[in-house]
């Protein structure tokens, strides 16, 4: 497994870190972690070196942190950095957060955080931050040892990013990053600015969801003739960890074949070479052709006040468009439910507010109905 030296302080992250975001669920239900199977890919990650592990206060409604919790208190606590979020929307008053703090400690068993994050750092979220002194009172939790590092994941632009770091002396940023954002969202801007300031950058989103994972087939038959020994996943990923600056690169892993595939790249870590970065600059160039809704199923804007599934409704049309047939995405589209199909949308702009990506889900709600009643007619 690659490590890197968090800023030469001597402690060794390795390059692959263990997001829990997407952990295998039982019957399609976020909050029912299909514990047996995610115990044996953590174990499998840890057994292979992995030694950061990623939850928030809000995954898998609120499961996520005790799961962890329960799998890493297997192993010395020594021997793993474990991460966790202040959530903001969760957050109203100066208490709260000594009230949330306390829980997570005890989510996840332990007597401090090696990594603690404001999460979701946006130009509304920012404000909510700073009024509640939240920076104060992590900076007082480091001070009685119960957080080693501080920093926060950012969801937004340049600008907000640059205020952040102007406010707060953090230890490190967490940004989304990917070959397919490094120009459309301007993640290179994002990891520039850290890296000037010397800010170690912790990546999320390196493969846009699983977006990159699965590529459409005119996309992936162009890495697949760079190399066909390697997963369309495993471009995505090293072109993350490529990046001087990078502390480790998170993976919201769903599958044991993920965690193997990912486990692989770090061990036998290869950088890209030229012709490589050309391969992906093409791949991305060919991508762009397809109208595809830049998802990264995070499932912060739901619930919908109308009931609409909407990161599936996405998930589908994604997936025609990479490639599924059009009855493939007519059947997928009517087990959504009657109840959850994508043309209930009224346009009331709530999950606007909440999307991290900041994707016109109204704009895409309607496409997606009228892909549905067109390919009906056929």
């Amino acid at each position: 497994m690659q490590y890197r030296n968090f800023k030469n302080t001597g402690t060794e992250l390795s390059l692959l870190g263990f997001g829990a975001m997407r952990l295998p669920v039982r019957n399609k239900v976020e909050s029912d972690i299909d514990e047996e199977k995610a115990l044996e890919m953590i174990d499998y990650a840890y057994e292979n070196g992995v030694n950061y592990f990623d939850t928030a206060y809000i995954y898998h409604g609120r499961k996520a942190e005790a799961f962890l919790g329960k799998a890493l208190g297997r192993y010395r606590r020594e021997s793993y950095h474990l991460a966790t979020k202040m959530p903001p929307w969760n957050i109203e008053k100066k208490e709260d957060l000594q009230r949330i703090f306390d829980e997570q400690l005890k989510n996840c068993g332990v007597d401090y955080f090696d990594f603690y994050l404001m999460h979701c750092i946006t130009r509304t979220f920012l404000p909510l931050f700073e009024k509640l002194e939240t920076w104060e009172f992590m900076l007082e939790q480091k001070q009685k040892g119960k957080i080693r590092y501080l920093g926060f994941s950012l969801h937004d632009n340049v600008d907000i990013l640059t205020q952040a770091i102007d406010k707060w002396p953090v230890d490190f940023a967490q940004i989304q990053l990917n070959y397919l954002d490094w120009e459309q969202l301007n993640a290179k801007g994002l990891y520039e600015t850290l890296w000037a300031r010397g800010i170690p950058t912790i990546v999320m989103e390196p493969v846009r969801g699983g977006l990159l994972a699965s590529l459409p087939k005119d996309s992936a038959k162009i890495l697949q003739e760079a190399d066909p020994t390697r997963s369309a996943a495993s471009w995505a990923m090293r072109f993350c960890g490529d990046l001087p600056g990078v502390a480790t690169v998170l993976s919201g892993m769903s599958t044991m074949e993920q965690v193997k595939d990912n486990v692989a790249t770090f061990k036998n870590f290869v950088p890209l070479n030229s012709a490589e970065r050309e391969a992906i600059n093409r791949t991305v160039d060919v991508y762009r052709k397809n109208a595809m809704v830049p998802c990264t199923v995070c499932r912060y804007c739901m619930p919908c006040p109308e009931g609409i599934e909407i990161p599936h409704s996405m998930a589908i049309y994604n997936a025609y468009k990479s490639g599924d047939t059009a009855q493939h995405f007519l059947n997928e589209y009517a087990l959504i439910g009657k109840g959850s199909f994508p043309h209930k949308c009224t346009g009331c702009g709530v999950c606007l507010e909440r999307c991290p990506q900041q994707i016109d889900i109204p704009t895409w709600m309607k496409e997606i109905s009228t892909t549905q009643k067109e390919l009906s007619k056929k």
